[in-house]
């Protein structure tokens, strides 16, 4: 009998996993001898069951051949074995649907008759880091043949068994359809955050608003004219005509707007990493942005690196509302407003925009569907996408008078807090839902979860024949299919 990890019904019994079946492990044949795979039998690798989400499985991505099986360490498992990954990750559970083989990444376990092996397959998966604390190793954690089987499993009467086995999934199916509906809330708030930003920067969000307002709005070309005043005024003979937008593609605007491209409402700027081989320009107090550090979206403040006067001065810093958008990689679009002056590195353009500008506008109409399929459909087609910055300083944007802008920045803040809020309860119940199942599986394996019976067999005679069936002869390496 094994040392109990806590207290269990009276007729349960405390067992370790090789007392209640036979524990193998698995193996690959050389990879290099393309004759050891592409047979009729099946194999597994961890790497199998990455998101894989049924109980049973029949095969993986690759077959083994006869010739494969005899020339490795792999076994050819019956149907109705518990596979368990022991390394890479620890964990994943499935049972075989047919008869099966793995690699040496798991240590399996065929389950004596007395025992359901359904009830076994719930207690590995309900106990990961029982597993990951008997493990050991430096490049990753592996739990050996021996630890595994000296894994201890509290054994309940054989109906008892099957009515826990019954009760969790049913408890289980309940909470599923719940985290489906949860999901698919989330995916409709995700939808709608999108309606919010294509309605706005199509005109929509404030279409009763500019209607009551008409009278008192200055044109959005006005505006542009000014930025451009301004420049000329700044840049002197320096200056150069801008090139105009061409709309015969584009769609018509509201009233008093007008179109513009990234150039027209601000300076561009793209980023530059200091040399690292000078220690002394970074780990200053100036945030140094990188794609990762602009997940925070519209409020972004803090960096994982940082850069000195000396940095900065070897960089350009960006004032505060700064809008910074990654034009390269797989976070292309990606798009953060700073509110805390720094630098960026050469991953990102940044847009300063001018005084007749709101920032925050600008901010919403860069994650706006229009602009995000803008940079996706202009992005040099290589092994990773690039906008450069001329590329980026044409894309086009949709330009409301300034008080219009306004209007539509606190209009989105206001259906956008109210979208966050309910994302964060979604989340919450989500998180309650996953410790609930926890909950479950603990209640379960404690003999909580269905009631006793006082004439089912106690398990300590089930153990009396399972020692009697671990005395049968040890079987072959290709163990029986039937």
């Amino acid at each position: 009998m094994s040392k109990g990890l806590f207290e269990i019904p009276n007729n349960w019994y405390w067992a370790i996993l090789s007392d209640i079946g036979s524990i193998a492990a698995g193996g690959t044949p050389s990879t290099k001898d393309e004759t050891n795979f592409n047979g009729g039998i099946s194999w597994l690798t961890p790497a199998d069951l990455s998101g894989y989400r049924r109980k049973h499985i029949s095969h993986g991505n690759r077959n083994l051949s006869e010739q494969g099986l005899k020339n490795s360490s792999a076994v050819l498992l019956p149907k109705g074995s518990v596979l368990f990954s022991s390394r890479a990750p620890i964990g994943y559970v499935v049972i075989a649907e047919n008869p099966i083989s793995t690699n040496q990444g798991f240590k399996n376990i065929t389950v004596y008759e007395p025992i359901f092996n359904e009830y076994v397959y719930y207690y590995l998966k309900a106990n990961k880091r029982l597993a990951e604390k008997n493990a050991s190793g430096t490049t990753f954690l592996e739990i050996s043949a021996r630890n595994f089987s000296n894994l201890p499993i509290p054994i309940p009467p054989l109906p008892e068994q099957h009515r826990i086995v019954v009760k969790i999934e049913e408890l289980f199916t309940k909470l599923d359809a719940g985290v489906d509906a949860l999901k698919q809330v989330q995916a409709q708030l995700k939808r709608y955050r999108q309606a919010v930003l294509k309605a706005a920067v199509e005109g929509r969000l404030t279409a009763e608003w500019r209607e009551q307002h008409k009278d008192e709005l200055e044109p959005a070309d006005k505006l542009l004219e000014r930025i451009q005043e301004d420049w000329k005024s700044k840049q002197g003979k320096k200056y150069k005509e801008l090139e105009q937008v061409d709309t015969s593609d584009l769609h018509k605007l509201p009233e008093k707007w007008t179109w513009a491209n990234v150039k027209q409402i601000g300076d561009v700027i793209t980023g530059t990493t200091p040399s690292k081989s000078k220690p002394e320009f970074y780990g200053g107090e100036f945030p140094f942005y990188k794609p990762t550090d602009l997940n925070a979206g519209y409020f972004v403040k803090e960096s994982t690196d940082s850069l000195t006067i000396e940095g900065i001065s070897n960089a350009r810093l960006l004032p505060e509302d700064t809008i910074l958008v990654t034009c390269i990689g797989a976070t292309i679009g990606k798009t953060g407003l700073i509110k805390k002056p720094g630098a960026s590195n050469q991953q990102i353009n940044a847009i300063i925009p001018e005084r007749y500008i709101n920032p925050k506008f600008i901010y919403f109409l860069c994650i706006s569907p229009f602009f995000q399929n803008q940079i996706l459909s202009k992005a040099s087609s290589t092994t990773l996408p690039i906008l450069n910055k001329s590329k980026f300083e044409k894309l086009v944007l949709m330009m409301p008078p300034y008080k219009e802008q306004e209007i539509i920045v606190s209009k989105i803040e206001r259906l956008f807090s109210i979208i966050n809020e309910s994302e964060l309860v979604l989340k919450s119940e989500l998180k309650r839902a996953q410790s609930l199942r926890h909950s479950i599986l603990k209640r379960a394996f404690e003999g909580k979860l269905v009631p006793q019976d006082p004439n089912d067999e106690p398990a300590s005679f089930l153990l009396e024949r399972i020692e009697a069936e671990k005395a049968k002869p040890k079987k072959s390496k290709q163990m029986e299919m039937f």
